[in-house]
């Protein structure tokens, strides 16, 4: 671990600085609450168009690939909802109906328009806003892992916030195993017992489950992963969504994706994407844990538990 060791990794921990400055939608000073709250300059002639940087117009052209692919399910104008069912405050409470049924019908990533070619976001309606945070890590993982290959770094694992790439080799000169917790219902995440442990050399990984963000509120459990098209937390079986493909961008959102759909759903998009694995932990009939993972997952499974 030499300086030139250090000096890339202040260079990745600089560019995720970066990121979270493009992307936060709560920093004030990021250009996406910029976005969200009119604080930027219309483009001439318009008054719902704003020119942004190459990297939000990116990520937000992506995140509208991803709306329409899994048909809503992930949504990038659900903003308006996240902000009702803050997760991230002290003592977060439970919106009222007549709230979330106002902030549906904001919800939709129809009213969103991006020119990539002018770097140009058009927000069709005075109430669209956007969240990128079940995308955004996923995004920088990729870009921290492009900057090492362009530094010539061949054997690395970059992991952000829990969205994984992989390249090469690990220190101990094996593949890289990359190991999926095991469902609690502990919000301190001290218990972190392996469910799996997978193989995702030159690959990248994303999960995405309500045991790791959820509060208990009159005894009942709201898990952050809200459904776009009822403004209400998920309930349904799938407890954990593990993705693996070629991107974590691609990863990240479709884990986000699969714990909106639940799992029946999720497998008839699986089966249309046979490029995308993935490793789902669900409760069954009897309230146990159990697994299902597509069949192309098979071979990267290194350790199974009990």
């Amino acid at each position: 671990y030499d300086s030139k060791d250090r000096d890339l990794l202040t260079e990745c921990m600089n560019l995720c600085d970066k990121y979270e400055k493009v992307f936060s939608r709560t920093d004030a000073d990021s250009e996406l609450y910029k976005l969200n709250h009119r604080k930027l300059t219309p483009v001439e002639g318009t008054e719902d168009t704003y020119q942004v940087s190459d990297d939000l117009a990116e990520l937000i052209s992506e995140g509208l690939d991803y709306s329409e692919l899994s048909k809503g399910a992930f949504d990038i104008a659900i903003e308006p909802l996240t902000s009702l069912w803050d997760f991230t405050a002290e003592d977060p409470q439970v919106p009222k109906d007549s709230l979330i049924q106002a902030a549906l019908p904001k919800c939709d990533y129809h009213n969103i328009s991006v020119n990539k070619t002018k770097n140009e976001i058009t927000l069709k309606t005075a109430d669209t806003a956007i969240e990128l945070g079940a995308i955004a890590k996923g995004y920088g993982s990729d870009v921290v892992a492009d900057f090492l290959r362009r530094k010539g770094i061949d054997n690395f694992m970059v992991e952000i916030g829990g969205e994984v790439v992989t390249c090469g080799i690990s220190e101990k000169r094996v593949p890289w195993k990359i190991g999926v917790t095991k469902p609690s219902d502990d919000p301190t995440n001290t218990n972190q017992e392996l469910q799996t442990v997978l193989n995702i050399t030159d690959r990248a990984m994303a999960t995405s489950g309500n045991y790791r963000n959820f509060y208990f509120k009159g005894g009942k459990k709201y898990a952050h992963t809200i459904d776009p098209k009822t403004g209400q937390p998920v309930q349904h079986s799938l407890l954990s969504a593990t993705v693996i493909a070629d991107r974590c961008a691609t990863a990240d959102a479709y884990a986000t994706s699969f714990m909106v759909m639940g799992m029946e759903k999720a497998k008839k998009v699986l089966e249309r994407n046979p490029k995308l694995m993935a490793y789902f932990i669900y409760a069954d009939h009897k309230g146990n844990y159990a697994v299902w993972y597509s069949p192309s997952m098979k071979g990267k499974i290194v350790e199974e538990q009990q």
